[in-house]
Protein backbone atom coordinates (compact mmCIF):
# COMPACT_ATOMS: atom_id res chain seq x y z
CA UNK A 1 0.00 0.00 0.00
CA UNK A 2 1.43 3.31 -0.86
CA UNK A 3 1.04 5.41 2.35
CA UNK A 4 1.01 9.62 2.49
CA UNK A 5 2.29 11.70 4.65
CA UNK A 6 1.55 15.35 5.75
CA UNK A 7 4.80 16.47 4.67
CA UNK A 8 3.79 15.78 1.41
CA UNK A 9 0.74 14.61 0.05
CA UNK A 10 1.54 14.51 -3.41
CA UNK A 11 4.08 12.43 -2.99
CA UNK A 12 4.24 8.46 -2.83
CA UNK A 13 5.96 7.64 0.54
CA UNK A 14 8.91 4.82 0.68
CA UNK A 15 9.71 3.57 4.30
CA UNK A 16 13.33 2.47 5.18
CA UNK A 17 14.82 0.13 7.58
CA UNK A 18 16.40 1.23 11.18
CA UNK A 19 19.56 0.83 9.32
CA UNK A 20 18.66 2.66 6.15
CA UNK A 21 17.43 5.68 8.13
CA UNK A 22 20.72 5.91 10.10
CA UNK A 23 22.74 6.00 7.21
CA UNK A 24 20.50 9.14 6.00
CA UNK A 25 20.40 10.32 9.37
CA UNK A 26 24.33 10.43 9.13
CA UNK A 27 24.84 12.46 5.93
CA UNK A 28 24.97 9.93 3.04
CA UNK A 29 22.16 10.34 0.08
CA UNK A 30 21.86 6.67 -1.11
CA UNK A 31 19.69 3.75 0.58
CA UNK A 32 20.01 0.39 -0.61
CA UNK A 33 17.18 -2.32 -1.98
CA UNK A 34 18.26 -4.56 0.84
CA UNK A 35 17.13 -1.35 3.27
CA UNK A 36 13.91 -0.53 1.47
CA UNK A 37 10.86 -1.70 4.44
CA UNK A 38 8.02 -0.83 2.52
CA UNK A 39 7.66 0.99 -1.40
CA UNK A 40 4.44 -1.00 -2.46
CA UNK A 41 2.83 0.73 -5.54
CA UNK A 42 5.71 3.19 -6.29
CA UNK A 43 6.56 3.90 -10.13
CA UNK A 44 10.02 3.57 -11.52
CA UNK A 45 11.92 7.04 -11.07
CA UNK A 46 9.66 8.79 -8.99
CA UNK A 47 9.80 11.47 -6.52
CA UNK A 48 9.31 10.06 -3.41
CA UNK A 49 8.92 11.20 0.32
CA UNK A 50 11.17 8.92 2.50
CA UNK A 51 10.13 8.06 5.78
CA UNK A 52 11.57 6.08 9.05
CA UNK A 53 10.11 2.79 10.55
CA UNK A 54 7.78 5.23 13.03
CA UNK A 55 6.75 7.36 10.03
CA UNK A 56 8.80 10.35 10.08
CA UNK A 57 9.89 12.01 7.07
CA UNK A 58 13.53 11.88 6.24
CA UNK A 59 13.45 13.69 3.25
CA UNK A 60 12.53 13.55 -0.85
CA UNK A 61 14.50 10.88 -2.62
CA UNK A 62 14.58 9.86 -6.32
CA UNK A 63 13.50 5.94 -6.45
CA UNK A 64 14.93 3.11 -8.91
CA UNK A 65 13.16 0.46 -9.45
CA UNK A 66 15.80 -1.90 -10.33
CA UNK A 67 19.05 -0.26 -8.93
CA UNK A 68 20.42 -1.62 -6.10
CA UNK A 69 20.36 2.08 -4.66
CA UNK A 70 16.94 1.92 -4.31
CA UNK A 71 16.61 5.60 -3.07
CA UNK A 72 19.36 8.91 -4.10
CA UNK A 73 18.00 11.78 -1.69
CA UNK A 74 17.31 15.29 -3.39
CA UNK A 75 16.18 16.98 -0.37
CA UNK A 76 15.67 17.29 3.73
CA UNK A 77 12.39 18.45 2.81
CA UNK A 78 9.60 18.11 0.53
CA UNK A 79 10.09 18.48 -3.05
CA UNK A 80 6.55 20.01 -4.93
CA UNK A 81 8.48 20.68 -8.36
CA UNK A 82 11.36 18.53 -9.19
CA UNK A 83 12.01 20.06 -12.70
CA UNK A 84 12.69 23.91 -11.33
CA UNK A 85 14.41 22.25 -8.65
CA UNK A 86 16.76 20.76 -11.09
CA UNK A 87 17.33 24.14 -12.84
CA UNK A 88 18.20 25.92 -9.70
CA UNK A 89 20.80 23.13 -9.26
CA UNK A 90 21.89 23.45 -12.33
CA UNK A 91 22.55 26.93 -12.00
CA UNK A 92 24.30 26.49 -8.55
CA UNK A 93 26.18 23.75 -9.97
CA UNK A 94 27.33 26.71 -13.12
CA UNK A 95 27.76 29.19 -10.45
CA UNK A 96 30.06 27.36 -8.41
CA UNK A 97 33.20 26.51 -10.78
CA UNK A 98 32.73 30.17 -12.10
CA UNK A 99 35.08 30.70 -8.79
CA UNK A 100 37.02 27.27 -9.37
CA UNK A 101 37.71 26.51 -12.41
CA UNK A 102 40.90 28.30 -13.94
CA UNK A 103 43.05 27.70 -17.59
CA UNK A 104 40.50 25.85 -19.47
CA UNK A 105 37.67 26.26 -21.49
CA UNK A 106 36.86 22.32 -20.62
CA UNK A 107 35.63 20.96 -17.03
CA UNK A 108 32.97 18.95 -15.65
CA UNK A 109 29.44 21.21 -14.95
CA UNK A 110 27.69 18.61 -13.21
CA UNK A 111 28.63 16.05 -11.16
CA UNK A 112 25.40 13.90 -9.67
CA UNK A 113 25.39 13.52 -5.80
CA UNK A 114 28.04 15.55 -5.61
CA UNK A 115 26.01 18.77 -7.36
CA UNK A 116 23.17 17.78 -5.44
CA UNK A 117 21.43 15.92 -8.92
CA UNK A 118 21.89 11.91 -8.45
CA UNK A 119 22.35 10.43 -11.53
CA UNK A 120 23.26 13.79 -14.07
CA UNK A 121 26.87 14.02 -15.43
CA UNK A 122 27.48 17.11 -17.69
CA UNK A 123 31.10 17.92 -19.14
CA UNK A 124 31.79 21.13 -21.50
CA UNK A 125 34.36 20.64 -24.00
CA UNK A 126 34.76 24.40 -25.09
CA UNK A 127 31.57 25.76 -27.18
CA UNK A 128 30.06 21.73 -26.44
CA UNK A 129 28.28 19.69 -23.89
CA UNK A 130 28.35 16.08 -23.57
CA UNK A 131 26.41 14.77 -21.13
CA UNK A 132 24.99 11.31 -19.24
CA UNK A 133 21.88 10.18 -17.54
CA UNK A 134 22.47 7.24 -14.72
CA UNK A 135 18.58 7.17 -12.98
CA UNK A 136 15.76 6.37 -13.82
CA UNK A 137 14.34 9.83 -12.54
CA UNK A 138 16.90 12.02 -14.73
CA UNK A 139 15.42 10.57 -17.89
CA UNK A 140 11.64 11.79 -17.99
CA UNK A 141 10.94 14.17 -20.25
CA UNK A 142 9.92 16.74 -18.23
CA UNK A 143 13.46 16.66 -16.44
CA UNK A 144 15.51 16.02 -19.33
CA UNK A 145 13.59 19.31 -20.79
CA UNK A 146 14.66 21.50 -17.67
CA UNK A 147 18.12 20.19 -17.70
CA UNK A 148 18.52 21.01 -21.38
CA UNK A 149 16.68 24.13 -21.27
CA UNK A 150 18.80 25.45 -18.54
CA UNK A 151 22.16 24.32 -19.70
CA UNK A 152 21.33 26.31 -22.81
CA UNK A 153 20.54 29.36 -21.06
CA UNK A 154 23.25 29.01 -18.46
CA UNK A 155 26.28 28.03 -20.89
CA UNK A 156 24.70 28.68 -24.48
CA UNK A 157 26.45 25.39 -26.07
CA UNK A 158 26.64 24.92 -29.66
CA UNK A 159 25.38 21.37 -29.11
CA UNK A 160 24.68 19.18 -26.27
CA UNK A 161 25.81 15.06 -26.76
CA UNK A 162 23.52 12.43 -24.83
CA UNK A 163 26.76 10.08 -24.47
CA UNK A 164 24.70 6.72 -23.73
CA UNK A 165 26.27 3.32 -21.19
CA UNK A 166 23.73 0.39 -22.74
CA UNK A 167 24.83 -1.07 -19.33
CA UNK A 168 23.63 1.38 -17.65
CA UNK A 169 20.48 1.90 -19.04
CA UNK A 170 19.82 -1.82 -18.88
CA UNK A 171 20.52 -1.59 -14.92
CA UNK A 172 18.02 1.09 -14.68
CA UNK A 173 15.40 -0.76 -16.66
CA UNK A 174 15.28 2.02 -18.84
CA UNK A 175 14.76 1.54 -22.82
CA UNK A 176 17.50 1.37 -25.20
CA UNK A 177 18.89 4.70 -26.31
CA UNK A 178 21.65 5.60 -29.09
CA UNK A 179 24.10 7.87 -28.37
CA UNK A 180 24.05 11.22 -30.32
CA UNK A 181 22.71 15.12 -30.61
CA UNK A 182 20.25 16.48 -28.34
CA UNK A 183 20.80 19.78 -29.95
CA UNK A 184 22.87 21.82 -32.17
CA UNK A 185 24.31 20.07 -35.69
CA UNK A 186 28.33 19.54 -34.53
CA UNK A 187 29.32 16.38 -32.52
CA UNK A 188 33.53 17.37 -32.50
CA UNK A 189 35.42 20.71 -31.21
CA UNK A 190 38.88 21.54 -29.76
CA UNK A 191 39.42 22.18 -26.20
CA UNK A 192 42.19 23.61 -23.95
CA UNK A 193 43.30 22.46 -20.36
CA UNK A 194 46.28 24.37 -19.27
CA UNK A 195 47.66 25.45 -22.71
CA UNK A 196 47.65 22.32 -24.15
CA UNK A 197 45.33 22.11 -26.78
CA UNK A 198 43.06 19.01 -27.71
CA UNK A 199 40.74 17.35 -29.91
CA UNK A 200 37.12 16.25 -28.83
CA UNK A 201 34.84 14.18 -30.90
CA UNK A 202 31.74 13.17 -28.26
CA UNK A 203 30.45 10.28 -29.70
CA UNK A 204 33.99 8.61 -29.42
CA UNK A 205 36.05 7.67 -26.88
CA UNK A 206 35.52 7.01 -22.81
CA UNK A 207 32.61 8.08 -20.56
CA UNK A 208 31.84 11.78 -21.75
CA UNK A 209 34.95 12.41 -23.54
CA UNK A 210 38.87 13.45 -22.01
CA UNK A 211 39.73 12.49 -18.26
CA UNK A 212 39.11 15.95 -16.63
CA UNK A 213 39.21 15.12 -13.41
CA UNK A 214 42.79 14.68 -13.86
CA UNK A 215 43.26 18.09 -15.45
CA UNK A 216 44.81 19.87 -11.85
CA UNK A 217 46.87 16.56 -12.23
CA UNK A 218 48.88 17.05 -15.34
CA UNK A 219 49.54 20.54 -14.42
CA UNK A 220 50.82 19.55 -11.25
CA UNK A 221 52.91 16.37 -12.75
CA UNK A 222 54.67 18.56 -15.73
CA UNK A 223 56.49 20.87 -13.05
CA UNK A 224 58.33 17.53 -12.09
CA UNK A 225 58.74 16.19 -15.41
CA UNK A 226 62.70 16.26 -16.76
CA UNK A 227 65.20 14.20 -18.70
CA UNK A 228 63.51 10.72 -20.33
CA UNK A 229 60.12 9.97 -19.91
CA UNK A 230 57.48 7.02 -19.81
CA UNK A 231 53.79 7.54 -19.88
CA UNK A 232 51.75 4.03 -19.27
CA UNK A 233 48.26 3.71 -20.25
CA UNK A 234 48.21 7.45 -21.81
CA UNK A 235 45.24 7.27 -23.66
CA UNK A 236 44.83 10.89 -25.72
CA UNK A 237 47.78 12.16 -24.31
CA UNK A 238 46.90 14.04 -21.56
CA UNK A 239 49.67 13.34 -19.36
CA UNK A 240 52.16 12.95 -22.22
CA UNK A 241 51.01 16.24 -23.74
CA UNK A 242 51.69 18.27 -20.47
CA UNK A 243 55.45 16.95 -19.42
CA UNK A 244 56.77 16.58 -22.92
CA UNK A 245 57.86 20.24 -23.35
CA UNK A 246 59.88 19.90 -20.00
CA UNK A 247 61.48 16.42 -20.89
CA UNK A 248 64.47 15.14 -23.32
CA UNK A 249 62.23 12.54 -24.71
CA UNK A 250 59.06 10.59 -24.22
CA UNK A 251 57.55 7.30 -24.69
CA UNK A 252 53.82 7.21 -24.21
CA UNK A 253 51.82 3.63 -24.29
CA UNK A 254 48.64 2.67 -24.59
CA UNK A 255 46.68 -0.31 -25.82
CA UNK A 256 44.24 1.27 -27.71
CA UNK A 257 45.50 2.52 -31.41
CA UNK A 258 42.09 4.78 -31.96
CA UNK A 259 43.38 6.58 -28.80
CA UNK A 260 46.80 6.60 -30.07
CA UNK A 261 46.13 8.17 -32.90
CA UNK A 262 43.44 10.91 -31.37
CA UNK A 263 46.93 11.26 -29.41
CA UNK A 264 48.69 11.96 -32.48
CA UNK A 265 46.42 14.61 -33.75
CA UNK A 266 46.64 16.35 -30.23
CA UNK A 267 50.67 16.50 -30.56
CA UNK A 268 50.20 18.27 -33.79
CA UNK A 269 47.52 20.87 -32.41
CA UNK A 270 50.46 21.69 -29.74
CA UNK A 271 53.83 21.87 -31.99
CA UNK A 272 54.48 25.24 -30.93
CA UNK A 273 54.40 24.49 -27.65
CA UNK A 274 56.48 21.25 -27.87
CA UNK A 275 59.20 23.40 -29.76
CA UNK A 276 59.31 20.85 -32.86
CA UNK A 277 59.38 17.60 -30.24
CA UNK A 278 58.18 14.40 -30.60
CA UNK A 279 56.09 12.33 -28.35
CA UNK A 280 57.00 8.33 -29.31
CA UNK A 281 53.29 6.96 -29.45
CA UNK A 282 53.43 2.84 -28.06
CA UNK A 283 50.66 0.86 -28.64
CA UNK A 284 51.61 -2.19 -26.56
CA UNK A 285 50.18 -3.96 -23.13
CA UNK A 286 50.81 -1.84 -20.60
CA UNK A 287 52.12 -5.20 -18.37
CA UNK A 288 53.36 -6.46 -20.69
CA UNK A 289 55.61 -3.94 -21.75
CA UNK A 290 56.61 -2.88 -18.33
CA UNK A 291 57.97 -6.47 -17.44
CA UNK A 292 60.08 -6.24 -20.44
CA UNK A 293 61.49 -3.03 -20.28
CA UNK A 294 62.20 -3.80 -16.31
CA UNK A 295 63.51 -6.59 -17.23
CA UNK A 296 65.85 -5.19 -19.80
CA UNK A 297 67.14 -2.54 -17.25
CA UNK A 298 65.24 0.44 -19.31
CA UNK A 299 65.56 3.90 -17.12
CA UNK A 300 64.33 6.63 -16.71
CA UNK A 301 63.54 10.91 -15.20
CA UNK A 302 59.94 10.20 -15.08
CA UNK A 303 57.19 7.13 -15.31
CA UNK A 304 53.55 8.38 -15.14
CA UNK A 305 51.31 5.41 -14.45
CA UNK A 306 47.55 6.33 -14.64
CA UNK A 307 45.79 2.81 -15.49
CA UNK A 308 41.87 2.61 -16.02
CA UNK A 309 39.85 1.23 -12.86
CA UNK A 310 41.02 -2.32 -11.46
CA UNK A 311 38.37 -2.39 -8.99
CA UNK A 312 35.04 -1.70 -10.39
CA UNK A 313 33.37 -3.61 -7.38
CA UNK A 314 34.51 -4.73 -3.60
CA UNK A 315 34.87 -8.29 -5.26
CA UNK A 316 37.94 -7.20 -7.71
CA UNK A 317 39.69 -4.89 -5.32
CA UNK A 318 42.64 -7.98 -3.94
CA UNK A 319 43.17 -8.83 -7.69
CA UNK A 320 43.01 -4.76 -8.46
CA UNK A 321 45.56 -3.99 -5.27
CA UNK A 322 47.97 -7.32 -7.23
CA UNK A 323 48.06 -5.28 -10.26
CA UNK A 324 48.72 -1.84 -9.00
CA UNK A 325 51.73 -3.11 -7.12
CA UNK A 326 52.65 -5.06 -10.61
CA UNK A 327 52.61 -2.18 -12.42
CA UNK A 328 54.51 0.32 -9.49
CA UNK A 329 57.31 -2.11 -8.61
CA UNK A 330 58.20 -2.32 -12.16
CA UNK A 331 57.99 1.13 -12.79
CA UNK A 332 60.51 1.98 -9.44
CA UNK A 333 62.84 -0.34 -10.61
CA UNK A 334 63.14 1.75 -14.42
CA UNK A 335 63.50 4.95 -12.24
CA UNK A 336 66.97 6.80 -11.41
CA UNK A 337 67.71 8.10 -8.47
CA UNK A 338 65.88 11.38 -8.07
CA UNK A 339 63.24 10.22 -10.46
CA UNK A 340 59.75 10.95 -10.65
CA UNK A 341 56.91 8.28 -10.45
CA UNK A 342 53.19 9.88 -10.98
CA UNK A 343 51.00 6.82 -9.90
CA UNK A 344 47.26 7.57 -9.79
CA UNK A 345 43.93 5.27 -9.43
CA UNK A 346 40.63 6.06 -10.20
CA UNK A 347 38.97 3.02 -8.46
CA UNK A 348 36.32 4.05 -5.47
CA UNK A 349 37.06 0.38 -3.82
CA UNK A 350 40.63 1.84 -3.29
CA UNK A 351 40.90 4.26 -0.59
CA UNK A 352 44.09 6.83 -0.31
CA UNK A 353 45.23 4.57 2.82
CA UNK A 354 45.37 1.28 0.81
CA UNK A 355 47.26 3.23 -2.24
CA UNK A 356 49.97 4.92 -0.76
CA UNK A 357 50.37 1.03 1.56
CA UNK A 358 50.69 -0.64 -2.46
CA UNK A 359 53.34 1.89 -2.85
CA UNK A 360 55.32 1.57 0.12
CA UNK A 361 54.91 -2.23 -0.10
CA UNK A 362 55.87 -2.08 -4.08
CA UNK A 363 58.95 0.44 -2.94
CA UNK A 364 60.31 -1.76 0.04
CA UNK A 365 60.34 -4.86 -2.75
CA UNK A 366 61.90 -3.00 -5.61
CA UNK A 367 64.91 -1.39 -2.77
CA UNK A 368 63.81 2.01 -3.30
CA UNK A 369 63.22 4.78 -0.59
CA UNK A 370 60.23 7.51 -1.77
CA UNK A 371 59.92 10.60 -0.87
CA UNK A 372 56.16 11.84 -1.22
CA UNK A 373 56.05 15.28 -2.93
CA UNK A 374 52.48 15.21 -3.68
CA UNK A 375 49.22 13.12 -2.67
CA UNK A 376 46.28 14.79 -4.94
CA UNK A 377 42.75 14.23 -5.57
CA UNK A 378 40.64 15.10 -8.59
CA UNK A 379 40.41 18.59 -9.94
CA UNK A 380 37.95 20.96 -8.06
CA UNK A 381 35.16 20.68 -10.63
CA UNK A 382 34.43 17.22 -9.27
CA UNK A 383 34.00 18.16 -6.28
CA UNK A 384 33.51 15.56 -3.05
CA UNK A 385 30.82 15.46 -0.29
CA UNK A 386 32.24 14.84 2.99
CA UNK A 387 29.69 12.57 3.96
CA UNK A 388 29.57 10.65 0.47
CA UNK A 389 32.47 8.87 0.38
CA UNK A 390 31.96 7.57 -2.61
CA UNK A 391 32.03 11.66 -4.43
CA UNK A 392 35.94 10.84 -4.00
CA UNK A 393 37.45 8.04 -5.55
CA UNK A 394 40.91 9.82 -8.00
CA UNK A 395 44.32 9.25 -6.05
CA UNK A 396 47.31 10.53 -7.62
CA UNK A 397 50.48 10.20 -5.90
CA UNK A 398 53.78 12.13 -6.84
CA UNK A 399 57.22 10.97 -5.48
CA UNK A 400 60.81 11.06 -6.00
CA UNK A 401 63.11 8.09 -5.39
CA UNK A 402 66.30 8.73 -2.89
CA UNK A 403 68.46 5.88 -4.15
Amino acid sequence: MVRKTNASNSQPTVRVSPRGASRLKEGHVWVYRSDIASAEGVLPGSIVAVLDERGKPLGSALYSSSSQIAIRLISREPVADFPQLVRKRIADAVGYRESLVHDTDAYRVVFSEADFLPGLIVDRYNDMLSLQILTQAMDSDSVREAFVSELTERLKPASIVERVDPKIRQLEDLPRRASGLLTGERSGTTFTMNGVHFHFDALEGQKTGAFLDQRENYAAAAQYARGEALDVFCYQGGFALHLAPRCKHLEAVDSSRSALEVADQNMALNQLRLGGKEIEWVEANAFDLLKDYATSGKQYDCIVLDPPAFAKSKRELDAAMRGYKEINLRALKMLRPGGILVTCSCSYHVSQAEFLEMLAGAALDAHRQLRLVEVRGQSKDHPVLLNVPETSYLKCVIASVTN
